[in-house]
């Protein structure tokens, strides 16, 4: 019998735009704490719906961007490949992530020494395969390492525009085999070797990959997106999924949204070994 999907978030408690490290930043465009608040505890609400368990890793003052889990780690079954943040002011990160994962059973498999990584913002499965983002923010020296971690083939993609400076702000699985993706944020060989790769790409408009799109968390069938995504709904929809939206506009003035404020904890669902080990689970309740 196949698990409830279980998901990391951290409530934006000292969530706040307190610097500047990626084009979306803007210190005088300050969020509104309360606001963050309604839109963060609205998408709990909506993965709690379609069935996810919610365990949440305390916020820390002095640790604003705490709140986007997704780029704590790359968890793959039961191990974490912890993150190792390119920019000063999110190193006080990593502990607190370590910490969590390895005391809820993870092992902690950390990256040579001097790579840059930052976890599911850059490592997503698709299938049997992991698309490894790099440039902006995590280093392509790390990707044969995961790649023997993972057993499987690695995709690496360079990323264009600073914009979309992690693969999840670009780039969402939603099944093997199919995902969204919004093509200029990728150099033209990773848009080559994508079209080569996955059989289905959903691409969005630049209004919308604007809008964070891509930055989707996909739940099963649901998909769920920033307000505001609606052509990508509608092709969603059009392939048999459940599209969804919550206002996340508080996040995008960070740069992220409902992808980033998730960590997968049991596999995201368009992992092949997610879904192997919920067959092999089916055929053991059979017998």
């Amino acid at each position: 019998m196949a698990t409830s999907p279980h998901i990391l978030m951290c409530p934006p408690d000292h969530y706040g735009i307190q610097y500047e490290i990626n084009p979306w930043m803007n210190r005088r465009d300050a969020a509104d704490r309360r606001l963050a608040a309604r839109q963060w505890l609205a998408l709990r609400s909506i993965l709690e719906e379609c069935g996810a368990a919610v365990s949440c890793l305390p916020s820390v003052p002095g640790l604003p961007d705490l709140v986007f889990t997704a780029n704590a780690a790359l968890v793959w079954r039961q191990v974490a490949v912890p993150a190792r943040f390119r920019y000063a002011e999110r190193r006080g990160e990593e502990l607190h992530g370590r910490q969590w994962l390895a005391e809820h059973g993870f092992e902690i498999r950390p990256l040579g020494a001097g790579v840059f990584f930052e976890g599911a913002g850059d490592a997503l499965f698709c299938g049997d395969t992991l698309c490894a983002g790099y440039r902006f923010r995590s280093d392509i020296r790390g990707h044969e390492e995961l790649g023997d971690l993972v057993g499987c083939r690695v995709l690496s993609l360079e990323l264009a525009d600073p914009r979309y400076y992690h693969l999840d702000t670009c780039f969402c699985p939603l099944a093997p085999g199919t995902a969204i993706w919004y093509p200029p944020a990728f150099d033209e060989y990773a848009r080559r070797v994508l079209a080569g790769s996955i059989d289905d790409l959903l691409a969005v408009s630049p209004a919308e990959a604007g809008n964070f799109a891509c930055n989707a968390v996909v739940v099963g069938r649901t998909v769920i997106t920033n307000a505001g995504c609606h052509e990508l709904h509608r092709a969603l929809a059009q392939r048999g999924f459940l599209p969804r939206s919550t206002p996340l506009g508080e996040f995008v003035k960070a740069g992220g949204a409902a992808k980033c404020l998730t960590l997968r904890l049991d596999g995201e669902e368009a992992a092949a070994w997610k879904h192997a080990a919920e067959a092999g689970a089916a055929v053991e309740a059979v017998q």
